[in-house]
């Protein structure tokens, strides 16, 4: 299936976060940055409830806004929201993060009519630095 030419916008992408996903995943305060034809990027904040010991962000927060992300990066290829469903989700955890909000960069590789294949950077937002990186494949309903 080829993209769909339907505009997304920034407030679009923002309001499937509140629509689309579980009450706790809104709880991570996750912020549309920027997006093109393939690619979200999320802002997650800096926050004690999803630090551990020392002010590093734990890694299921990491892994939750890896998922959302790459959902909205979907979202964004296809135009609109396409049910889907995570198959894989592989992530290698390369430097811990505190102190700095996260910028979560999902990029969409390729999208069939039944999967969907992506990758996923974590960077920390003031030094640019990736913490966190996952490839992703998701059955597209």
């Amino acid at each position: 299936m080829t993209p769909s030419h339907t505009p997304v916008s920034t407030d679009t992408l923002q309001q499937a976060l509140s629509d689309l996903f579980a009450p706790w995943v809104q709880t991570l305060n996750l912020r549309v940055e920027r997006f093109d034809a393939d690619s979200v990027t999320l802002r997650l904040p800096q926050s004690d409830q999803l630090s551990r010991v020392g002010g590093m962000l734990c890694g299921q927060a990491m892994m939750a806004a890896a998922d959302t992300a790459m959902v909205l990066a979907l979202i964004s290829h296809f135009g609109q929201f396409r049910p889907c469903s995570t198959v894989q989700l592989s992530s290698s955890f390369m430097k811990p993060l505190s102190g700095q909000d996260a910028l979560v960069t999902a990029r969409v590789l390729r999208a069939g009519k039944a999967m969907a294949f992506g990758e996923i950077d974590l960077a920390g937002a003031d030094d640019g630095k990736s913490v966190f990186r996952a490839s992703t494949t998701y059955a597209l309903m």
